[in-house]
């Protein structure tokens, strides 16, 4: 399961922010934290991100290059430094602090 959602036209000029998140199926946990990150993206870095899910059923070899240890695991890859927050992501504030989204500094 991959999905990439590309940045419009009109913040090109932007940051792009690079995400992966790190799934094991389709499992509760793994639904709700891919549905919870789609909302947060959306509310504070529309149009300027990039997510990849990464299913390591499919893809175990993928884990190694990240290091994932437990799942779902979200990774900013950029803009650097890397960050990681482990869970279902379901803690809004816990999530924009992981990743260092200033709510109205990114909009």
């Amino acid at each position: 399961m991959q999905t990439t959602l590309a940045p419009t036209q009109s913040t090109m000029d932007e940051e792009t922010w690079e995400l992966r998140l790190y799934v094991a199926g389709q499992t509760v946990k793994s639904v709700t934290a891919l549905a919870n990150l789609k909302k947060y993206c959306e509310e504070h870095l529309h149009g300027r991100y990039r997510l990849e899910v990464i299913d390591l059923m499919q893809h175990p070899q993928l884990a190694e290059g990240d290091q994932i240890l437990a799942i779902p695991t979200l990774v900013r890859k950029v803009p650097s430094p890397i960050r990681k927050i482990i869970g279902d992501l379901s803690n809004q504030e816990r999530v924009l602090v992981g990743l260092d989204i200033r709510p109205g500094l990114h909009k």
